[in-house]
């Protein structure tokens, strides 16, 4: 990012107002509980202190509740906060585990974390939007918008949720409009209307067919005066993708998105997704063994089964299964085509596939043959849970809308096999499904369906 522009959306007030509620709930706690502290542990409680007080506010910047462009209803305010709050209690108590003397009264700190947590919850219900306005009241810059009536209004509605605030004078549109009372005149005497209204900032409301050039001539009449002048983008309108705005260098970048983890959450997901996979081959390995053997002793060729599949964006990668059907059921698909029962042929599904093997039918039944998915897990072309991996005669058909339950990683289990498995035989349904987790996935949500799924496995349903 510009060196000029980098700190631009950083509200300085909250971070040193979130410092200043923390020093003030362990002076209260040391004027209630300090008779608990000898004198010789105060330099091990300020200690933690100082950790607990870093991570919250290097957490709460993560969360980007110190980014004064953004709003937040206060429920979210408190939610974002809250995980900051335990993200640091958590550290601290890993400091106090580890690092310091166990001497220290956990009392103490146990009061202190509570008392903490109940001046953070006062600071963000009552005492920050009253500094607030006590400490911009003064310089609260004056703004007009230039656009249509219908923008100014919806923008308007936006901005007043914000922690910005401005002075509205009116607004400016691109041709005359003489109706409104808030109309302060058009773009051609923007110079003029600057003069006098005294003028400090200008929101451009953008139309989508609006000519480049035009906005250029806006921007330059505002820089060559010294007014800033704000652009709001409006180019795409589509409510299913995410948007953010960066820069590189001094270009500013729009980015629209349809996956919603950001770079933390998916770094979250790859620990949860190693954790699991060893903990999952750990306690599996012994029934993996056994598995192994009954196949080979069932019927001939190879324990495990590999198949070319599509991952994330079209990658293509090796799955690994229990093999549980015969080795030449490849050649005898298409001799089986007319019995699919998933409309259009987007999957391949029979409920009594002869190309199965006696254990092939057990251990699909049960899931076992999806064990070897473990190790898909642990080396990084799957997740635990993700969208169905489809093989690639299946993507080849895909449509631009089908195209996008592959924008993530697939995985072992996900929706549709929590909810109707192989009885779901309409694709569309499966696709809805998938991009439904895709559009509101949580690391609860993952959690969730990781349940479900032994649930399922538990009932015997949905699978062959």
């Amino acid at each position: 990012m510009n060196r000029s522009n980098v700190t631009a959306s950083f509200d300085v007030v909250h971070p040193i107002l979130d410092i200043i509620v923390q020093m003030f709930a362990l002076l209260t706690t040391g004027r209630l509980m300090g008779h608990l502290v000898q004198q010789n542990e105060w330099k091990s409680i300020l200690t933690m202190f100082f950790v607990f007080v870093m991570i919250f506010v290097i957490s709460n910047r993560a969360a980007n509740i110190y980014n004064n462009t953004l709003f937040f209803y206060k429920d979210r305010i408190i939610r974002r906060q809250s995980m900051s709050f335990m993200v640091a209690a958590f550290c601290c108590g890993l400091v106090y585990l580890y690092c310091l003397d166990r001497s220290v009264s956990g009392k103490f700190l146990m009061f202190f974390m509570v008392n903490s947590y109940i001046l953070l919850l006062l600071e963000i219900v009552i005492f920050r939007n009253m500094i607030d306005r006590i400490i911009n009241r003064k310089h609260v810059p004056r703004c007009v918008y230039i656009g249509s009536k219908d923008s100014y209004n919806k923008f308007r509605y936006f901005l007043n949720k914000t922690p910005l605030m401005v002075n509205e004078i009116g607004y400016i549109s691109f041709d005359d409009d003489n109706d409104s009372l808030e109309y302060i005149g058009s773009v051609s005497h923007l110079p003029e209307l600057i003069r006098k209204y005294n003028i400090d900032h200008v929101y451009l409301l953008q139309k989508r067919e609006m000519d480049i050039k035009r906005i250029q001539q806006i921007i330059d009449t505002c820089i060559q005066m010294g007014i800033t002048c704000r652009v709001v983008v409006d180019i795409y309108r589509r409510r299913k993708a995410f948007s953010y705005n960066s820069s590189i260098g001094t270009y500013p970048i729009m980015t629209y998105h349809t996956v919603s983890m950001n770079t933390q959450e998916a770094a979250l997901k790859r620990i949860f997704d190693i954790f699991f996979a060893i903990v999952g081959i750990v306690l599996t390995s012994p029934l993996m063994i056994i598995t192994a053997i009954a196949i080979k002793l069932d019927s001939p060729g190879p324990a495990i089964f590999k198949q070319v599949r599509v991952g994330k964006n079209g990658r293509h990668f090796k799955i690994w299964k229990f093999r549980s059907m015969y080795v030449d059921a490849e050649e005898r698909k298409a001799e089986l085509e007319e019995l699919n029962e998933v409309k259009d042929g987007m999957m391949f599904k029979i409920k009594d596939d002869p190309r199965i093997t006696r254990v092939g039918k057990f251990i699909r039944r049960t899931s076992i043959d999806e064990l070897p998915q473990f190790f898909n897990v642990l080396s990084g072309s799957m997740s635990f849970v993700g969208t169905r991996p489809p093989t690639i005669d299946e993507v080849e058909k895909y449509t631009n809308d089908q195209w996008r339950r592959i924008s993530i990683k697939p995985g072992i289990t996900g929706m549709w096999q929590t909810n109707g498995r192989s009885t779901v035989t309409d694709f569309s349904e499966v696709v809805g499904m998938d991009v439904d987790y895709i559009d509101n996935w949580t690391p609860l949500m993952d959690i969730k369906i990781m349940f479900k799924t032994v649930l399922e496995i538990l009932k015997l349903k949905g699978s062959y």
